[in-house]
């Protein structure tokens, strides 16, 4: 392997940046193992599940982006998309974790504070990675207006994915393991708005909320990524 290659296969920016989320998820990891041995409550174990979880769509999409050569066409990256589309939600959804904070007093709350927020974080920034890879991919197959569109439709999807599952109690899988309880609980939401104008409202902010996260990163990546070209031609 040349010197080259090397750089290039293990130490390029997407490598180093996937090297820094590792840490970032172990220190979580961490500060939970932590607070087990001091506790002696396991209370919060789920936290690492909802991370996994939020590891999928990232896998997903670094999938399909490093494989997206060998899947052109919409009938290939159809089932892929959808795969994605069915876990995307699990990385915003840790953020509703925070809830548990005043529930659970086993450990200071500056602790439990920060435990939470870095669990939430890790899944943000894997969801927000994740979204940027998949429109990369739709905006070469089908232009910006399109992407753009694909972006606000997920965030909704997102958000109602998120009620989904912190109030209602559904998984990703219960598509598949539930589908009739499940349709029958969002057909009830879509065909009675105003009985639930309460959820619809926590849907619409966090969907406003999540839109904003995300363009905003992806803006000051942008800005960056012009600053370091500027310094670069200035040296």
């Amino acid at each position: 392997m040349t010197q080259e290659s090397f750089y290039n296969k293990y130490l390029s920016l997407p490598s180093r940046l996937q090297g820094w989320l590792i840490l970032s998820c172990c220190f979580s990891c961490l500060l939970l193992c932590a607070r087990v041995i001091a506790t002696g409550y396991v209370t919060y174990i789920f936290l690492v599940w909802n991370l996994f979880l939020a590891f999928i769509p990232y896998a997903i999409s670094n999938w399909l982006y490093d494989n997206r050569g060998a899947m052109k066409g919409r009938l290939k990256q159809a089932p892929v998309i959808a795969a994605w589309l069915l876990f995307i939600p699990n990385s915003f959804y840790i953020l509703t974790d925070l809830f548990h904070l005043d529930e659970i007093n086993s450990a200071p709350k500056w602790f439990d504070l920060l435990m939470l927020l870095s669990f939430a974080w890790n899944g943000l920034l894997l969801g927000i990675i994740s979204l940027r890879k998949m429109e990369t991919i739709l905006y070469r197959a089908s232009g910006n207006s399109f992407s753009l569109l694909m972006i606000f439709t997920v965030m909704w999807l997102n958000a109602y994915g998120i009620y989904i599952g912190r109030f209602l109690r559904y998984n990703s899988w219960d598509i598949i393991t539930q589908p009739f309880s499940l349709a029958g609980e969002m057909f009830e939401m879509l065909f009675h708005p105003f009985r639930n104008i309460m959820e619809w409202g926590m849907i619409f902010c966090y969907a406003m909320f999540m839109t904003l996260l995300y363009v905003t990163v992806k803006k000051m990546a942008e800005n960056f990524n012009q600053l370091s070209k500027s310094i670069n031609q200035n040296k």
